[in-house]
């Protein structure tokens, strides 16, 4: 019974040393399992195996008893270890034929014909009987073959962008035409902030149990994400199912949400001070530059952002934030009042509506009994706002996490007090 529940499923393989050894993110499945689900198609496993031939023969002919699709990654390219399509067709003791309109389109993408290494005629071979699938990018393409009955193999490059492409362009028609779900499944992620994880799943903890839609809680450093996926017969309809939960998390959570799918707590602030046609500018120590640089990564960020002071040396901020020196002294770097004077005078510098200022110890050195590691100071300041934060993140966590958590708070922070100044 689990054999034939498996067999209508699909499954993908990575292929390269480099995803077993982390030397690169396994990005490719993650993105195809994302696609799957849009078409329909429910998808049960996910596998990664390196640049061997016996372990990758192994795991084809596994997969061709289990699975009716699997779509591989990786290994298509023209070197020695790039072992994809020969261990496929010796998994099902085929013969490998050459595409003479493979080479030619080869030939066309490099510039100098005599430049063409050898090696790169080994991507005009596949299994006798599979069909092309064309690589409009690079020069590794892929195919769609049916090595037996009830079992299909779709094979991609490894890079992202080659991968995508062919997907799009040919993949996806082909799947949709041949083995169409008569459903699809539609997702809209709810990004929160500000609320732990836990204190987030008891406010919708009835709402976690529901079948259709699905709510699922994805945690990251500062931040909860809410996924809630539907499945209906058309997009049109999944997104009905999904709109009164949407509204219900809306009500139970309030502000903590920032934002949908791929926004982030900078592109919201950016929103914000872009609605209200103001400005802002940065003072930062312990974050050196990564609240400025979550700003300008924001496309058309220029718009409200005007620029920032890294003051990580207490002289910088002494010479030419003009902290007086009485403030250091008696209070030290990391402190409301030196937090306060470092945005109060950025603002002025840079004549801009709000300013923030970031002063922290991220450790893993530089503690006291006072200020541990993981004390940070942050000050908001506008002409009609003036307010401190202190923040504790913990001796526990690392200078990475440390400086992260004061960037993603700093922003969740200024955006709270852009609403509640609306």
């Amino acid at each position: 019974m689990t054999k034939n529940k498996s067999n209508k499923g699909v499954e993908i393989l990575a292929i390269g040393t480099e995803l077993l050894l982390g030397n690169i993110v396994n990005s490719n499945a993650q993105w195809l399992a994302d696609q799957l689900a849009i078409i329909g198609l429910a998808h049960y496993r996910q596998s990664v195996v390196g640049d061997n031939m016996k372990r990758l023969k192994e795991i084809i002919i596994e997969s061709s008893q289990r699975s009716k699709i699997l779509i591989t990654t990786g290994g298509l390219g023209p070197t020695l270890d790039d072992l994809t399509t020969e261990a496929i067709a010796q998994s099902f003791q085929t013969n490998l034929v050459e595409h003479k309109h493979i080479l030619e389109d080869i030939k066309k993408k490099f510039n100098d014909l005599d430049s063409l290494p050898k090696s790169n005629l080994k991507q005009i071979l596949l299994p006798e009987g599979a069909k092309v699938l064309p690589n409009p990018l690079g020069t590794a393409p892929g195919m769609i073959w049916s090595p037996k009955d009830n079992f299909t193999i779709i094979t991609f490059p490894g890079v992202p962008s080659e991968m995508k492409k062919m997907w799009e362009e040919t993949a996806k028609p082909w799947l949709l035409e041949n083995h169409p779900s008569g459903k699809t499944f539609t997702s809209k992620t709810i990004r929160v902030a500000g609320i732990p994880e836990s204190a987030l799943t008891e406010k919708i903890s009835d709402l976690l149990t529901k079948e259709n839609p699905t709510i699922a809680p994805y945690a990251s450093l500062g931040e909860v994400k809410l996924r809630i996926t539907a499945q209906a017969k058309t997009t049109q309809e999944a997104n009905k199912i999904i709109k009164p939960i949407e509204h219900e998390l809306e009500k139970r959570i309030g502000l903590n949400i920032f934002g949908r799918n791929n926004e982030s707590l900078a592109s919201s602030v950016v929103d914000l001070l872009r609605e209200r046609r103001e400005t802002i500018s940065l003072a930062e120590s312990c974050t050196g530059g990564q609240l400025s640089s979550a700003f300008t990564s924001i496309p058309g960020a220029s718009d409200v952002f005007l620029g920032g002071i890294i003051a990580y040396n207490n002289f910088i901020k002494e010479n030419i934030l003009k902290v007086p020196i009485n403030l250091l002294q008696q209070h030290g770097a990391v402190s409301s009042p030196v937090a306060k004077s470092m945005a109060n005078k950025t603002r002025h510098l840079f004549n801009s509506d709000w300013s923030i200022a970031i002063s922290g110890i991220a450790g893993p050195s530089g503690g006291s009994n006072s200020k541990p590691v993981g004390r940070v100071e942050i000050f908001i300041s506008s002409q009609n706002l003036q307010k401190s934060f202190q923040e504790n993140f913990g001796p526990h966590r690392s200078r990475a996490c440390i400086q992260k958590l004061s960037v993603v708070r700093a922003l969740d922070r200024l955006r709270l007090s852009l609403l509640m100044q609306s």
